[in-house]
C-alpha cells in the first residue's frame, strides 16, 4: 500500500469516545488508513464490538487495536491507564475526543444537573484526556489533538441551552491551548460535525421538542462515516477549524455577518414554531 492509500502508516491514535457514532468512524478511517488505534469508552460491550471490526479493518500485521473501558471524565482512573498504554507503546501521534451526548430542551424544563451533565460529558470528557496526554506530548515536542465541537459550538439555537455551551467552551479551550502549546509543536483541529445519524442523535431526539425537530430538519443529516472521511482530510490538511457540511457557510456568515446569521436563524425559528404548533 502507498504512503498516500495508508496516510497513517506507522502512526498511532488514542480517541475517546471511539466505541461508537463518530468517534467509531474516525477509528476505522485511522486504521484503513494504516494507523493503529487505543479507544476509550465506557461501554465494554460497544467498545468489544469496535475492537473487533477496528481488528479485522487493520491492514497490516503491524497495526496494533487496544481498547480502555475508562469513564473519560474520571482523571484518576484515566491518567493511570493512558500511561500504561504510552510506556508500553510510546507516545501517540494524535489525540481525537468525541466524548458527549445532547440533552435538548426548552431551558424552563432543565434542570441544574441537566447542564452539569452536559457540561461533564461534553468538557470535561475531552478535557480530560487532553490533561492526560499533553504533558507526554509537551515532552515529545511533537502531536495534533482534534477536539469535537458542533455546529452549536459558534452559533446557539434555542431548545439547546444545555448543550450550547459546552461546546462554545470547547472552541475556547482548543483555541487557547492552540496559542499556548505553539512552541511545542503541538498541532490542533476542532471538528463542527452538523447533526449525524448517530445513537446518540437518535437519544438526542427522544427530548427534543416538536419545533426544534422541525428545525434541525432543515439541516439535513450526515452519516458518521462521512463526517470521518472529511474529518481525517482535515486533519491531514493540519486544517485548525473543519467545518463540514452546510456548517460551511453557516461559519462564515457567522464570522463575518452575525447580525446576518442572527435574523436567518430568528426567521426559520419563527416557521418551525409555527410549523410544529399547526401539527399538534
Amino acid at each position: 500500500m502507498s504512503k498516500r492509500q495508508a496516510p497513517f502508516s506507522g502512526k498511532t491514535a488514542i480517541i475517546s469516545g471511539g466505541s461508537r457514532g463518530i468517534g467509531r468512524a474516525a477509528a476505522l478511517e485511522f486504521v484503513k488508513g494504516g494507523g493503529s488505534v487505543c479507544v476509550i469508552a465506557r461501554n465494554k460491550k460497544d467498545l468489544e464490538r469496535t475492537a473487533g471490526e477496528l481488528d479485522t479493518a487493520r491492514t497490516v500485521d503491524s497495526q496494533s487495536v487496544t481498547s480502555i473501558v475508562c469513564d473519560a471524565t474520571d482523571i484518576k482512573k484515566l491518567r493511570p491507564r493512558i500511561d500504561a498504554f504510552i510506556k508500553k507503546n510510546g507516545v501517540p501521534d494524535y489525540l481525537m475526543n468525541f466524548v458527549g451526548y445532547a440533552r435538548p430542551g426548552y431551558v424552563s424544563e432543565l434542570s441544574l444537573d441537566d447542564f452539569r451533565n452536559n457540561m461533564d460529558a461534553n468538557y470535561y470528557g475531552q478535557l480530560v484526556p487532553i490533561l492526560t496526554v499533553l504533558p507526554h506530548f509537551m515532552k515529545e515536542r511533537r502531536g495534533h489533538i482534534v477536539t469535537c465541537s458542533s455546529v452549536l459550538g459558534f452559533l446557539g439555537m434555542f431548545g439547546y441551552s444545555a448543550y450550547t455551551p459546552t461546546k462554545f467552551a470547547i472552541c475556547g479551550l482548543t483555541e487557547s491551548l492552540r496559542s499556548e502549546m505553539k512552541p511545542f509543536n503541538i498541532r490542533f483541529s476542532i471538528l463542527f460535525p452538523p447533526d449525524t445519524d448517530t445513537p446518540g442523535f437518535a437519544k438526542e431526539n427522544e427530548t427534543k421538542p416538536a419545533a426544534v425537530m422541525v428545525l434541525s430538519e432543515g439541516g439535513g443529516l450526515m452519516t458518521p462515516e462521512q463526517v470521518a472521511q472529511k474529518l481525517m482530510r482535515g486533519v491531514l490538511a493540519d486544517k485548525f477549524y473543519i467545518q463540514i457540511g452546510q456548517g460551511r457557510l453557516l461559519w462564515a456568515i457567522v464570522r463575518h455577518f452575525p447580525n446576518l446569521a442572527h435574523r436567518i436563524l430568528d426567521g426559520e425559528t419563527a416557521k418551525a414554531i409555527k410549523k410544529a404548533a399547526k401539527n399538534r
